[in-house]
């Protein structure tokens, strides 16, 4: 029997040029191109008419993230460069936790020119107003092509202070190009709160304040740090053989109950919204079967059945955390999004143009079925800019059950 795991990565791809790919953003975010496809049927706008494509009686839900400055550079007593990503906290394992520490700190990250890092620690020095900050990297685990790296420094700052201080903001790798002061405005949304993101939920990117001030549906949102683990390539024949990332998520009460009361007309901004959606729902299952347990994993959703309605899953999940005595529902999801599954939580979906061959791709293939071609040659024929600084796509299609 086929199933999701034989879909063939390369039934999902198209040709994008590289002048097509946006280098920076416009300089008015909400006037970037919108393609709207709804009714089965495609048009396009700009993004400021999102205003007239929210009902009154609807729910948008948004990523609230910040993205880090992620990238730290050092330099060994030999003048090599060695870059260092930082992708998600070791230790402390919370992020608040983390990023409040003052004296140390662990974090999992990628390493560039890790060769030539050897035994011994990196350190660099900048001025903190009339002092001098001391940054130690010390490398403690390697694994595969990560590491755990120890970071140490002076000052009782927080390691939110010292990142702000030293790093720089990591914009996707298919910009080819360095990141620039205006990227850490532009690579944010203006609903950005939270820090913790490597890569941005860009779908947010076209919002304005003022945009959301003429919004007249309801807004929550959720937060989900996205990690480098969004720009993964599938590089295997069959979805089945890729490793999906995993990403952590949180969701308030306050947003399961706006959910809980508008099922059935809910828009998700963001594919990184879409995944926690979604996810709620299998937690929701989880919780009624009895099971305990935190995570998402890339294939459960499918080998799953059963017939419980999105109003009881979130039920579940409102109960969950009413009986713990907890305001937050904290969680990390793994799931794998492609043709074949049935979206429970999410009818619309606000998103931009994702790269040939990628899981995000897929993601929108599940939502509107084969006319992903239709809707991606459109933008292609009508000048439509791509990926995280281009234009922007309203797909209302999402048939629920």
């Amino acid at each position: 029997m086929i199933t999701q795991k034989d879909i063939k990565i390369a039934d999902f791809t198209y040709s994008l040029p590289e002048e097509r790919i946006a280098k920076f953003p416009l300089k008015e975010r909400d006037k970037c191109k919108l393609l709207i496809f709804k009714d089965n049927k495609i048009s396009e706008g700009v993004f400021s008419d999102v205003k007239d494509l929210l009902a009154e009686d609807s729910l948008m839900i948004v990523n609230n993230t910040k993205v880090i400055p992620a990238r730290l550079e050092f330099f060994t007593e030999n003048g090599a460069r060695i870059e260092i990503f930082c992708l998600e906290p070791h230790f402390p394992a919370d992020y608040d936790t983390n990023f409040s520490s003052k004296t140390s700190c662990q974090w999992k990250c990628l390493a560039g020119n890790l060769k030539r890092w050897k035994n011994f620690n990196l350190k660099r020095e900048f001025p903190y107003h009339d002092k001098t900050v001391v940054l130690t990297a010390e490398k403690k685990e390697v694994s595969g092509g990560e590491i755990i790296a120890e970071f140490s420094w002076n000052l009782g700052l927080t390691f939110s202070d010292i990142i702000d201080l030293a790093g720089s903001i990591p914009i996707p790798p298919y910009l080819n190009r360095k990141a620039e002061e205006s990227d850490s405005v532009d690579y944010q949304t203006v609903y950005s709160h939270f820090k913790g993101s490597v890569a941005a939920p860009t779908a947010g990117l076209h919002f304005t304040e003022n945009l959301m001030k003429e919004l007249k549906c309801d807004i929550a949102s959720l937060t989900l740090h996205v990690g480098a683990g969004t720009f993964k390539p599938v590089k295997t024949e069959t979805i089945g053989e890729h490793s999906m990332h995993r990403e952590f998520f949180s969701v308030s009460q306050e947003t399961l109950k706006k959910i809980l009361k508008n099922i059935g007309k809910i828009t998700a901004v963001g594919t990184t919204s879409v995944r926690t959606l979604e996810s709620l729902y299998w937690f929701g299952v989880k919780i009624l079967s009895g099971e305990d347990c935190l995570e998402i994993s890339q294939w459960e959703c499918y080998e799953t059945k059963t017939s419980t309605t999105p109003q009881e899953a979130i039920n579940a999940v409102l109960f969950f955390l009413q009986k713990k005595g907890l305001q937050t529902f904290k969680a990390s999801t793994s799931i794998m999004i492609c043709p074949g599954y049935e979206y429970k939580i999410v009818n619309n979906i606000i998103t931009n143009f994702h790269q040939p061959e990628s899981t995000l791709l897929l993601l929108v293939a599940a939502a509107v079925g084969q006319r992903w071609k239709d809707i991606y040659r459109y933008a292609l024929d009508n000048n439509f800019r791509f990926l995280s600084y281009g234009d922007s796509c309203f797909l209302s299609t999402v048939k629920m059950k």
